[in-house]
């Protein structure tokens, strides 16, 4: 998978109606790399990430994943998701929830896999054993991230995945996504942690009112702005762009 594009966009079209929320996007994930998706809130990243998905129709284009058409069975088979608003069912253990996500992906359930997973995100496997009803947003996003990562899926695609997590948690979710990197997976996410964009990807899109202003690497970006960080190249690419109301 690392040698040919794990996702493609082509003249991708969404709308909410007669108003267009993603417009003509075309971008190219390649195998086996961190890609990261920046935008505004309102810019189209969560109507894009649904479209790739399947949660979304659209109106014209084209998605490719793992070399199908979508929407495609198979394909999003090999793809696992985790979304910005994650909550457990709060009747499930944590570990029955893991053991559930697994059975989802026809993976067998390996208890100290698990249990290590869990201590690489600085999270007590005892805590795996507790109503998830009982757990802060911390717990809940860590959860989900253990749950993803364990689907082994080639694609993995997560919305604000540092959503919720204090410095140290963050710190130990870059390491999970660069070693699933180093295994060959692909990650696709979107943030508005910059700073931990520009650590850990290898490429980004900006997404600026349902269009890509920019694809290509985090440096390549802050050398066209002339800026040291990519928050303030971020920035001065869209400043450029007058306002609009495309809809996340």
């Amino acid at each position: 998978m690392s040698q040919a594009q794990a996702l493609c966009l082509e003249s991708l079209h969404v709308s909410y109606g007669a108003f267009p929320a993603v417009r003509d996007v075309s971008l190219s994930v390649p195998g086996g790399a961190i890609y990261g998706l920046m935008g505004l809130n309102g810019a189209g990243k969560t109507t894009m990430i649904k479209a790739i998905l399947g949660l979304r129709s659209w109106e014209s284009g084209t998605i490719v994943a793992d070399g199908s058409l979508l929407p495609d069975r198979l394909a999003k088979s090999r793809i696992a998701y985790l979304p910005e608003r994650f909550d457990p069912p709060p009747f499930l253990k944590g570990r029955e929830f893991i053991r559930f996500s697994l059975a989802l992906y026809g993976r067998k359930e390996d208890p100290e896999a698990i249990n290590q997973a869990a201590r690489d995100m600085a999270l007590d496997p005892a805590a795996l054993d507790l109503s998830a009803r009982t757990y802060s947003k911390g717990m809940r996003q860590k959860l989900g991230l253990i749950a993803t990562l364990l689907t082994g899926c080639p694609l993995l695609i997560l919305d604000e995945p540092m959503s919720g997590l204090d410095p140290r948690a963050r710190a130990l979710v870059k390491e999970a996504l660069c070693k699933a990197r180093g295994e060959g997976r692909t990650v696709f996410l979107s943030s508005h942690i910059l700073g931990d964009m520009d650590e850990i990807c290898d490429q980004v899109a900006l997404l600026h009112q349902g269009r890509i202003l920019y694809e290509g690497s985090p440096a390549d970006l802050k050398k066209a702005e002339a800026q040291e960080t990519l928050e303030k190249a971020f920035l001065s690419r869209i400043d450029r762009n007058p306002p609009n109301t495309a809809g996340d």
